[in-house]
């Protein structure tokens, strides 16, 4: 952390979220298992905002082209995004 300027730290962060399943179907594990571990992901980019003081994160992790994916898949995304975050102010 002592080697960031953190003056030149954004007010606000916007995140990308993809690649997941492709990476887990590139280490031979299915679709969902890349989603649960993008959680992970998820909870680290939320954790060092806050360290870092950012006001605003957002996180893109569904698009319009995403309800095209099985229904099996879909549940499992939306079981991830259920996590509930509190954090105080």
């Amino acid at each position: 952390m002592e080697l960031i300027d953190t003056s030149r730290i954004p007010n606000h962060i916007a995140i990308i979220m993809d690649g997941n399943g492709r990476w887990a179907k590139q280490k031979g594990y299915d679709r969902i298992y890349g989603h649960s571990n993008g959680v992970e992901s998820v909870r680290e980019s939320i954790k060092t905002a806050r360290e870092f003081n950012v006001k605003y994160l957002t996180l893109y992790a569904f698009s319009t082209e995403n309800w095209n994916r099985p229904k099996e898949e879909i549940e499992a995304l939306m079981d991830s995004f259920s996590y509930h975050y509190h954090f105080r102010n």
